[in-house]
């Protein structure tokens, strides 16, 4: 469905699954696990994993809170994304490994929910792509102390607004890990 012309393919975008990040964000472990099983299931459809890392202040470069958690590992031959902002398209490489490898949709998961996550898919669907949020391999800090919801509140909230995001020619989903690998399966 997506406006994007000659490509058919599909790639799982896992978003900031960083030390620093998944350090201080909600149901870390649960969601880590299931990023995993999103991994797997992407490569054995022979769909591309892109791997994104965010770098600022507070995750200098090289540093250990900037490296992807320890459960997780790219394999080699898949792109590492590295950016600076929000949006995961903004001045990175990101659209030309898109473009690259025929992708029109894309099925997000990492972190953070009210940020990066937001930002990226955002950015993905004014592009011209699917995008496909799994409801429950994103995640959050808690940052209610400055006025924002609780974590979790962030985290329904994002999927119960993407559930109803339209634009012509293009589709945006919301889908729990389980029935994405499910209806992969059928």
């Amino acid at each position: 469905m997506s406006t994007l012309e000659n490509r058919e393919n599909t790639a799982l975008l896992v978003i900031d699954v960083q030390k620093g990040v998944m350090a201080s964000s909600v149901h870390s472990d649960e969601v880590v696990g299931r990023i995993q099983q999103l991994v797997e299931w992407s490569r054995e459809q022979s769909n591309p994993v892109i791997w994104v890392q965010h770098s600022s202040e507070e995750l200098p470069l090289e540093s250990t809170v900037w490296e992807i958690v320890d459960e997780l590992s790219p394999q080699a031959g898949e792109a590492i994304v590295h950016k600076t902002h929000g949006d995961s398209f903004e001045a990175t490489n990101l659209e030309d490994v898109l473009t690259k490898a025929g992708i029109s949709h894309l099925v997000v998961a990492g972190a953070q929910s009210d940020a990066c996550i937001r930002s990226t898919i955002h950015g993905a669907f004014t592009r011209g792509y699917d995008v496909s949020l799994v409801s429950d391999a994103h995640t959050t800090e808690d940052l209610s102390e400055w006025g924002a919801p609780e974590p979790d509140k962030v985290i329904s909230h994002t999927n119960l607004y993407w559930s109803f995001q339209t634009a012509p020619g293009r589709t945006a989903d919301v889908v729990t890990t389980e029935k994405l690998i499910a209806g992969a399966q059928e």
